[in-house]
C-alpha cells in the first residue's frame, strides 16, 4: 500500500482560549491540495503544522510517513514551505548564495552544489539576477527566489502559503504558471480561488473546522455562494 502524501488524525491548535484548528483528520493521496477559507480560519496554521513548523495541541500528524514535528531532520530533508511573505525566509546578500544557502548541509560536493544552483536560476528564470542584490528585488522576483530557495533541496512535498498575495496582476499570473509547472506534491494555502482551482483536490476551513472537501469545482462554488451570502 502506497503511504499517503499527509494523515492528519483528530489535529487541534488552541492558543490560550482560541481553538484555531479544530479536530482535523485527513488523509491525502493526490499530487495537489488545495485550502481556502476566510482570514483567521485556520489555513496557515495547518499548513505549519503539516510542514512541522508547529506542533498540534492534540492529535497525530504523518507527512510522507513521518512525523514532522519528530522527525524534523528527515521531514526536512522533504519538505519544503513557502511563507506569504518571502522576506521572511531571504537570509544571505544576493540571489545566487541565498538559493546556495538552502544546500548548506547537503551531502553534495562543491562543484554539484554549484551546478544545483546554476540549474535553479535556469528553471525560474533568475539567472540575469544571480548577483543582484535580493532584498533590492521586486515581489514577483522575491516570490520566484523564495521558491528556488526551497526546490534546489528537491523536497517531495513544497507547502505554498499565499503564493500570489503580495503580487500584481501580471505578477500572480506568472508565479501561477510557475506553480502549474512544477512537478512536486503540493499543498497551495490561497484566496486566489483560479491558483486553487487547478489542484486536484481541495479543502475548506471554517473557524479551524473542515468544512468541505472534494473537487475543486464544487467546493469553489459552495465557497463563492457562501461568501456573497454573507456579504449580502
Amino acid at each position: 500500500m502506497t503511504t499517503p502524501v499527509i494523515e492528519l488524525r483528530d489535529v487541534t491548535v488552541v492558543r490560550g482560549s482560541r481553538t484555531i484548528v479544530d479536530s482535523v483528520s485527513l488523509v491525502v493521496e493526490e499530487r495537489r491540495l488545495g485550502v481556502i477559507g476566510a482570514n483567521g480560519s485556520g489555513k496557515s496554521t495547518l499548513a505549519r503544522i503539516i510542514g512541522g513548523l508547529i506542533s498540534p495541541t492534540a492529535g497525530e500528524v504523518r507527512v510522507l510517513g513521518l512525523d514532522p514535528v519528530r522527525d524534523g531532520r528527515a521531514a526536512r530533508a522533504r519538505i519544503g514551505f513557502c511563507f506569504a511573505d518571502p522576506d521572511a525566509q531571504i537570509v544571505m546578500p544576493t540571489v545566487r548564495e541565498d538559493i546556495a544557502f538552502s544546500l548548506r548541509r547537503s551531502p553534495l560536493s562543491r562543484e554539484e552544489r554549484a551546478d544545483r544552483v546554476d540549474e535553479a536560476l535556469v528553471r525560474f528564470g533568475l539567472t540575469a539576477l544571480a548577483d543582484a542584490p535580493a532584498h533590492l528585488l521586486s515581489s514577483g522576483e522575491k516570490q520566484l527566489l523564495a521558491l528556488a530557495s526551497t526546490l534546489v533541496r528537491e523536497p517531495d512535498l513544497v507547502l505554498c502559503d499565499e503564493p500570489t498575495t503580495l503580487l500584481d496582476l501580471r505578477n500572480a499570473g506568472e508565479m501561477a504558471a510557475t506553480i502549474e509547472s512544477l512537478s512536486e506534491h503540493l499543498v497551495i494555502v490561497s484566496h486566489d480561488l483560479d491558483l486553487v482551482m487547478g489542484c486536484e483536490r481541495v479543502i475548506r476551513l471554517d473557524d479551524g473546522a473542515l468544512t468541505d472537501d472534494g473537487e475543486p469545482g464544487p467546493v469553489i462554488d459552495r465557497y463563492r455562494r457562501d461568501m456573497a451570502r454573507a456579504r449580502s
